[in-house]
Protein backbone atom coordinates (compact mmCIF):
# COMPACT_ATOMS: atom_id res chain seq x y z
CA UNK A 1 0.00 0.00 0.00
CA UNK A 2 1.40 2.88 -1.01
CA UNK A 3 1.96 6.01 0.92
CA UNK A 4 -0.70 9.01 1.53
CA UNK A 5 0.28 12.34 0.14
CA UNK A 6 1.82 14.71 2.53
CA UNK A 7 -1.07 17.18 2.23
CA UNK A 8 -3.87 14.88 3.09
CA UNK A 9 -2.98 13.02 6.48
CA UNK A 10 -4.31 12.59 9.82
CA UNK A 11 -2.30 14.50 12.84
CA UNK A 12 -1.14 17.84 13.74
CA UNK A 13 1.61 20.55 12.51
CA UNK A 14 3.10 23.16 15.19
CA UNK A 15 2.83 26.35 13.39
CA UNK A 16 4.04 29.80 14.64
CA UNK A 17 3.27 28.82 18.40
CA UNK A 18 -0.57 26.86 17.60
CA UNK A 19 -0.96 23.21 16.83
CA UNK A 20 -3.30 23.14 13.63
CA UNK A 21 -5.10 20.03 12.37
CA UNK A 22 -2.46 18.58 9.57
CA UNK A 23 -4.52 19.16 6.67
CA UNK A 24 -5.46 23.06 7.45
CA UNK A 25 -1.57 23.72 8.15
CA UNK A 26 -0.93 26.15 4.37
CA UNK A 27 0.93 29.29 3.57
CA UNK A 28 -0.11 31.49 0.66
CA UNK A 29 0.80 31.02 -2.66
CA UNK A 30 2.97 34.18 -3.23
CA UNK A 31 4.97 33.53 0.08
CA UNK A 32 8.21 34.79 -0.22
CA UNK A 33 10.04 31.46 0.43
CA UNK A 34 8.04 29.27 -2.11
CA UNK A 35 9.28 32.15 -5.03
CA UNK A 36 12.79 33.06 -4.10
CA UNK A 37 14.05 30.24 -1.38
CA UNK A 38 14.10 32.22 1.65
CA UNK A 39 13.76 29.01 3.76
CA UNK A 40 15.67 27.18 6.42
CA UNK A 41 15.23 24.24 7.71
CA UNK A 42 16.32 21.21 9.77
CA UNK A 43 16.10 17.22 10.12
CA UNK A 44 15.65 15.53 13.41
CA UNK A 45 14.95 12.06 14.89
CA UNK A 46 12.84 10.98 18.06
CA UNK A 47 13.98 7.44 19.31
CA UNK A 48 11.67 5.98 21.92
CA UNK A 49 10.34 9.47 22.84
CA UNK A 50 13.73 11.49 23.38
CA UNK A 51 14.45 13.59 20.23
CA UNK A 52 18.11 13.26 19.90
CA UNK A 53 20.29 16.25 19.59
CA UNK A 54 17.21 18.39 20.20
CA UNK A 55 18.85 21.52 21.35
CA UNK A 56 21.67 21.69 18.57
CA UNK A 57 19.32 21.07 15.96
CA UNK A 58 16.66 24.08 17.16
CA UNK A 59 19.84 26.44 17.31
CA UNK A 60 21.16 25.63 13.90
CA UNK A 61 17.62 26.40 12.77
CA UNK A 62 17.71 30.00 14.27
CA UNK A 63 21.47 30.22 12.97
CA UNK A 64 20.88 29.56 9.34
CA UNK A 65 17.79 31.46 9.70
CA UNK A 66 20.43 33.98 10.86
CA UNK A 67 22.70 33.89 8.06
CA UNK A 68 19.55 35.00 5.65
CA UNK A 69 18.76 37.56 7.64
CA UNK A 70 16.33 36.37 9.46
CA UNK A 71 14.61 37.79 13.02
CA UNK A 72 12.89 35.28 14.82
CA UNK A 73 9.89 35.50 16.86
CA UNK A 74 11.21 32.56 19.09
CA UNK A 75 13.66 31.41 21.61
CA UNK A 76 15.46 27.79 21.08
CA UNK A 77 13.84 26.97 24.46
CA UNK A 78 10.10 27.39 22.72
CA UNK A 79 11.22 25.51 19.33
CA UNK A 80 12.58 22.58 21.78
CA UNK A 81 9.24 22.37 24.23
CA UNK A 82 6.83 22.74 20.41
CA UNK A 83 8.89 19.60 19.29
CA UNK A 84 8.59 17.79 22.37
CA UNK A 85 5.12 18.59 22.34
CA UNK A 86 4.48 17.70 19.01
CA UNK A 87 5.59 14.59 19.32
CA UNK A 88 3.55 14.08 22.38
CA UNK A 89 0.25 14.88 20.38
CA UNK A 90 1.09 12.97 17.28
CA UNK A 91 1.92 9.94 19.79
CA UNK A 92 5.00 9.36 17.45
CA UNK A 93 7.87 8.09 19.85
CA UNK A 94 9.98 7.26 16.75
CA UNK A 95 9.85 9.37 14.04
CA UNK A 96 11.63 12.13 11.79
CA UNK A 97 10.73 15.92 12.63
CA UNK A 98 10.90 18.35 10.29
CA UNK A 99 11.05 22.54 11.24
CA UNK A 100 11.33 24.81 9.02
CA UNK A 101 11.37 28.56 9.09
CA UNK A 102 10.51 30.88 5.68
CA UNK A 103 9.66 34.35 4.77
CA UNK A 104 5.75 35.07 4.46
CA UNK A 105 3.62 37.26 2.10
CA UNK A 106 3.58 40.92 3.15
CA UNK A 107 5.66 41.83 -0.32
CA UNK A 108 6.48 39.76 -3.04
CA UNK A 109 10.11 40.96 -4.48
CA UNK A 110 13.46 39.59 -4.40
CA UNK A 111 13.85 42.06 -1.28
CA UNK A 112 12.25 40.25 2.00
CA UNK A 113 12.78 42.58 4.44
CA UNK A 114 8.99 43.32 4.62
CA UNK A 115 8.62 40.38 5.06
CA UNK A 116 7.50 38.08 8.67
CA UNK A 117 9.71 34.84 9.75
CA UNK A 118 7.23 31.92 10.16
CA UNK A 119 8.31 28.66 12.13
CA UNK A 120 6.27 25.25 11.86
CA UNK A 121 7.60 22.23 12.72
CA UNK A 122 5.54 18.30 11.49
CA UNK A 123 6.26 15.30 11.85
CA UNK A 124 5.91 11.76 10.53
CA UNK A 125 7.10 7.95 10.39
CA UNK A 126 10.43 7.33 8.71
CA UNK A 127 12.75 4.89 8.12
CA UNK A 128 15.35 6.18 5.06
CA UNK A 129 17.58 3.45 4.63
CA UNK A 130 16.91 0.94 7.03
CA UNK A 131 18.35 -2.04 7.64
CA UNK A 132 18.66 -2.76 3.98
CA UNK A 133 20.88 0.01 3.32
CA UNK A 134 23.33 -1.25 6.12
CA UNK A 135 23.54 -4.60 5.52
CA UNK A 136 23.90 -4.34 1.17
CA UNK A 137 25.20 -0.28 1.19
CA UNK A 138 25.11 2.25 -1.33
CA UNK A 139 26.00 2.56 -4.83
CA UNK A 140 27.12 5.93 -5.29
CA UNK A 141 27.53 7.94 -9.16
CA UNK A 142 29.38 10.99 -10.19
CA UNK A 143 27.24 13.68 -9.68
CA UNK A 144 26.19 16.82 -12.50
CA UNK A 145 26.63 19.45 -10.42
CA UNK A 146 29.33 20.11 -7.14
CA UNK A 147 28.93 22.43 -3.67
CA UNK A 148 29.61 25.90 -4.07
CA UNK A 149 31.80 28.04 -2.82
CA UNK A 150 30.86 30.38 0.23
CA UNK A 151 32.32 33.19 -1.89
CA UNK A 152 28.68 32.90 -3.59
CA UNK A 153 26.84 31.58 -0.63
CA UNK A 154 26.60 30.72 2.73
CA UNK A 155 26.71 27.31 1.73
CA UNK A 156 27.78 25.55 5.19
CA UNK A 157 23.86 26.45 6.59
CA UNK A 158 21.12 24.01 6.01
CA UNK A 159 19.41 26.63 3.85
CA UNK A 160 16.64 25.56 1.24
CA UNK A 161 17.82 27.19 -2.17
CA UNK A 162 20.75 25.22 -1.60
CA UNK A 163 18.81 21.64 -1.81
CA UNK A 164 18.29 22.75 -5.55
CA UNK A 165 20.92 21.27 -6.36
CA UNK A 166 20.75 18.55 -4.28
CA UNK A 167 17.43 17.39 -5.94
CA UNK A 168 19.07 17.61 -9.72
CA UNK A 169 21.78 15.40 -8.33
CA UNK A 170 19.74 13.07 -6.70
CA UNK A 171 16.96 12.58 -9.40
CA UNK A 172 20.26 12.37 -11.68
CA UNK A 173 21.47 9.19 -9.90
CA UNK A 174 17.79 7.30 -9.38
CA UNK A 175 17.65 7.71 -13.45
CA UNK A 176 20.53 6.53 -13.83
CA UNK A 177 20.48 3.22 -11.52
CA UNK A 178 22.65 4.34 -8.67
CA UNK A 179 21.51 5.45 -4.88
CA UNK A 180 22.75 8.65 -4.52
CA UNK A 181 25.56 10.39 -5.98
CA UNK A 182 29.25 11.63 -5.18
CA UNK A 183 29.22 15.83 -5.17
CA UNK A 184 33.11 17.30 -5.01
CA UNK A 185 33.36 20.85 -3.51
CA UNK A 186 34.94 24.03 -5.41
CA UNK A 187 38.37 22.66 -5.42
CA UNK A 188 37.47 19.25 -7.14
CA UNK A 189 37.84 17.28 -3.81
CA UNK A 190 35.82 15.20 -2.24
CA UNK A 191 32.58 16.80 -0.10
CA UNK A 192 29.51 14.96 0.45
CA UNK A 193 26.51 12.88 -1.07
CA UNK A 194 23.33 14.67 -1.87
CA UNK A 195 22.60 15.25 1.46
CA UNK A 196 24.83 13.37 3.76
CA UNK A 197 28.83 13.89 5.29
CA UNK A 198 30.64 11.07 3.70
CA UNK A 199 33.70 9.35 5.73
CA UNK A 200 36.12 7.11 4.51
CA UNK A 201 38.53 4.10 5.93
CA UNK A 202 41.96 4.48 5.46
CA UNK A 203 44.48 1.95 7.05
CA UNK A 204 42.16 1.80 10.18
CA UNK A 205 41.88 5.71 10.18
CA UNK A 206 38.68 7.62 9.61
CA UNK A 207 38.82 10.34 6.96
CA UNK A 208 36.35 13.06 6.11
CA UNK A 209 36.61 15.96 4.15
CA UNK A 210 36.77 19.56 5.59
CA UNK A 211 33.35 20.93 5.93
CA UNK A 212 33.82 24.31 4.40
CA UNK A 213 31.47 24.28 1.53
CA UNK A 214 28.61 22.08 2.93
CA UNK A 215 26.82 21.48 6.15
CA UNK A 216 28.90 20.71 9.42
CA UNK A 217 26.13 17.61 10.19
CA UNK A 218 25.06 16.93 14.25
CA UNK A 219 25.56 12.96 12.78
CA UNK A 220 29.03 14.21 11.73
CA UNK A 221 30.06 15.39 14.34
CA UNK A 222 28.48 13.04 16.72
CA UNK A 223 29.94 10.09 14.65
CA UNK A 224 33.69 11.68 14.70
CA UNK A 225 33.19 11.62 18.76
CA UNK A 226 31.95 8.09 18.79
CA UNK A 227 35.36 7.12 16.84
CA UNK A 228 37.63 9.12 18.77
CA UNK A 229 36.14 7.71 21.73
CA UNK A 230 36.87 3.98 20.49
CA UNK A 231 40.30 4.96 19.83
CA UNK A 232 40.15 5.78 15.52
CA UNK A 233 41.85 8.35 14.41
CA UNK A 234 39.90 10.61 12.37
CA UNK A 235 41.90 13.10 10.00
CA UNK A 236 39.66 15.82 8.67
CA UNK A 237 41.23 17.35 5.39
CA UNK A 238 40.98 17.86 1.18
CA UNK A 239 40.32 14.42 -0.31
CA UNK A 240 40.79 13.82 -4.31
CA UNK A 241 38.78 11.25 -5.97
CA UNK A 242 41.54 8.91 -6.64
CA UNK A 243 41.80 8.59 -2.71
CA UNK A 244 38.74 6.17 -2.91
CA UNK A 245 41.33 3.51 -4.03
CA UNK A 246 42.91 3.49 -0.86
CA UNK A 247 39.70 3.32 1.57
CA UNK A 248 38.51 -0.02 2.31
CA UNK A 249 35.15 0.86 3.74
CA UNK A 250 33.28 4.15 2.90
CA UNK A 251 29.94 5.59 4.40
CA UNK A 252 27.61 8.18 5.19
CA UNK A 253 25.97 10.23 7.97
CA UNK A 254 23.19 12.20 8.27
CA UNK A 255 19.97 12.30 10.25
CA UNK A 256 17.78 10.48 7.80
CA UNK A 257 20.84 8.51 6.93
CA UNK A 258 22.17 7.67 10.29
CA UNK A 259 25.43 6.03 9.39
CA UNK A 260 24.80 3.91 6.49
CA UNK A 261 27.99 1.71 4.06
CA UNK A 262 28.57 2.68 0.66
CA UNK A 263 29.17 -0.60 -1.77
CA UNK A 264 30.69 0.97 -4.46
CA UNK A 265 31.59 4.31 -6.56
CA UNK A 266 31.59 4.84 -10.07
CA UNK A 267 33.61 8.01 -11.16
CA UNK A 268 33.90 8.66 -14.85
CA UNK A 269 35.87 5.11 -15.58
CA UNK A 270 36.91 4.45 -12.42
CA UNK A 271 34.59 1.66 -9.97
CA UNK A 272 35.62 1.92 -6.45
CA UNK A 273 34.31 -1.01 -4.42
CA UNK A 274 33.75 -1.04 -0.67
CA UNK A 275 33.92 -3.88 2.24
CA UNK A 276 30.42 -3.17 3.30
CA UNK A 277 29.43 -3.22 7.25
CA UNK A 278 33.43 -3.64 8.00
CA UNK A 279 34.95 -3.43 11.34
CA UNK A 280 35.02 0.27 11.67
CA UNK A 281 31.27 0.45 10.50
CA UNK A 282 30.37 -1.91 12.56
CA UNK A 283 31.61 -0.58 15.80
CA UNK A 284 30.56 3.39 15.00
CA UNK A 285 27.25 1.90 13.90
CA UNK A 286 26.49 -0.22 17.35
CA UNK A 287 28.04 2.88 19.27
CA UNK A 288 25.43 5.29 16.95
CA UNK A 289 22.65 3.00 18.55
CA UNK A 290 23.57 3.07 22.07
CA UNK A 291 23.66 6.98 21.92
CA UNK A 292 20.38 7.47 20.19
CA UNK A 293 18.83 5.16 22.05
CA UNK A 294 17.80 2.38 19.50
CA UNK A 295 19.46 -0.67 21.38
Amino acid sequence: MSEPPFHDRDGWIWHNGDMVPWRDAKVHLLTHGLHYASSVFEGERAYNGKIFKLREHSQRLLDSGESLGFEYDFTVEQIDDACRELIEKNDLPNCYIRPVAFKGSEFMGVINTQNSVHVAIAAWPWEYIGAAGQTQGLRLCKSIYNRPSTEFFPSTVKAAGLYTTNTLNKNHAHKAGYDDCLVLGPRGTIAESTSANMFLVIDGQLHTPVPDCFLNGITRQTVIELAKGEGIEVVERDIPVGDLAKASEVFLTGTAVEVTPVASVNYDDAKYDFKVMGDVETRLIQRFREVTGMS
